[in-house]
């Protein structure tokens, strides 16, 4: 079969629709279904795993092995960028990762306390998978899509995540509601093979229309380390660069809790509220997370106007204070109409913060670099703060007993995040 050539339709929309296929994994696994399943495991009272002969707070233990995941993402990405600009063979890495991905989603159907070791294993390597075939899926961009086309491709790309993420979330929403009590929690493993599933049949069509890569290029050692030099190279050429270097650091600081409570949202408000029942729980924990999913949306937009008219940096000034403000409420929250509007407020920032984090970034790159590079160090970055985010947030949670206490301290990150951004300087501001 001949491939569509670069930037034919049929070929943007293969590339797009593999956003379809993976998207399901963030919303479903990371984000809603798994963490309800997870806080189920514990009966009531009972909140610790034994791990290695020492009694580990259930939600701490889940911030650990997050951080434990992204340590391994963050380190991995270089290596994997290294391949992926070099490699003939991009789209057997898209593969791996993709299955590893998808096969770890599906062994969370045995996810159990009594084998706590391999079920942390499934779950670690989901994160793995999913971050690892983003890295390939992501640099086949400029292999598609001409200059003129990658902002419009990688904008459908999201919408289809979008779209088939939040499809997916209300059919297993719609059976949990439906189903008996006692099949609720069998519902949920089931879930989790239905994200394997569906993140392998629809990837398929994506791998159809792929092109391979750079054909006769074999992968050295040499080449591996390709990413690493990149990110040595940039870290070189920040120091040249003051603006850039400081909105970096802070961006450093406050996308550490950003993440962070994006990542716990969900245990915070199964452990932290008072729901009632355990059916009251569920359905009230998903339709938050459908909740914030539907706000970002207009959160982006609100924020993209904003910073048109008040500058990127002073835009995102206030969305930090906004972070803060709702770190320090979740606090005092107790009831499932305090964690709506939390969740509501969380929507509205979330989405604004990380498109406008970005586009700054952007646009503060010197106009004769490789861009490329540049954006591998940011991601690096945000992973490594996502690691030391997630850490902390489990060492206060186990320290503590209690998340408020993690979500709470949230709020000095996102203050010293407000202070760097103040110092930014302020030649050649963002209008």
């Amino acid at each position: 079969m001949a491939l569509p050539e670069k930037g034919s339709k049929k070929l943007l929309n293969a590339w797009a629709f593999y956003d379809w296929a993976n998207s399901v994994y963030s919303l479903v696994i990371a984000s809603a279904v798994f963490p309800i399943f997870f806080d189920s495991l514990f009966s009531e009272g009972n909140t610790t795993v034994i791990i290695f002969g020492t009694g580990v707070k259930g939600t701490a233990l889940i911030s650990f092995t997050t951080a434990f995941a992204f340590l391994i993402v963050s380190f991995i990405s270089p290596l994997l960028s290294g391949i992926a600009d070099y490699a003939g063979n991009k789209k057997i890495f898209l593969k791996l990762f993709c299955y590893i991905g998808a096969l770890s989603c599906v062994g969370l159907y045995w996810f159990s306390l009594e084998n706590i070791y391999l079920s942390l294993v499934c779950y670690l390597m989901g994160l793995v998978g999913f971050w690892g075939s983003l890295v390939f899926y992501n640099s086949y961009l400029p292999d598609i899509a001409y200059p003129e086309q990658q902002d419009a491709v990688s904008a459908r790309g999201y919408s289809l995540g979008y779209i088939g993420s939040v499809l997916l979330l209300i059919g297993v929403l719609a059976v949990l509601m439906t189903a008996a009590d006692e099949n609720k929690i069998e519902v949920m493993k089931w879930s989790f093979v239905s994200v394997g599933a569906w993140w392998i049949l629809f990837s398929q069509y994506s791998y159809y229309y792929l092109p391979t890569g750079n054909k006769g290029k074999k992968v050295t050692g040499d080449v591996m380390l390709n990413g690493f030099r990149e990110l040595r190279k940039v870290w070189g050429q920040l120091k040249q660069n003051l603006r850039l270097k400081r909105y970096l650091g802070s961006f450093f600081v406050y996308s550490m809790a950003v993440q962070t409570v994006m990542l716990a949202a969900t245990y915070f408000g199964a452990k932290e509220i008072n729901w009632g029942d355990e059916g009251e729980k569920r359905t009230g924990l998903i339709i938050s997370i459908l909740l914030i999913q539907l706000v970002a949306v207009a959160g982006a937009i609100m924020m993209s106007r904003l910073s048109g008219r008040y500058g990127n940096i002073t835009t995102l000034v206030w969305v930090n204070c906004i972070w803060a403000a709702i770190c320090i409420w979740a606090f005092f929250i107790h009831t499932p109409i305090e964690f709506y509007v939390t969740a509501g407020f969380v929507g509205l920032v979330m989405g604004g913060i990380q498109s406008l984090s970005r586009s700054t970034y952007s646009k503060f790159l010197p106009e004769t670099t490789d861009t490329a590079s540049f954006f591998s160090f940011y991601d690096v970055t945000e992973k490594i703060g996502i690691v030391i985010g997630m850490l902390l947030y489990g060492a206060i949670d186990q320290v503590f007993g209690s998340m408020r206490y993690s979500i709470i301290f949230l709020t000095v990150f996102f203050l010293t995040g407000i202070v760097l951004l103040l110092r930014v300087p302020k030649k050649m501001d963002i209008k």
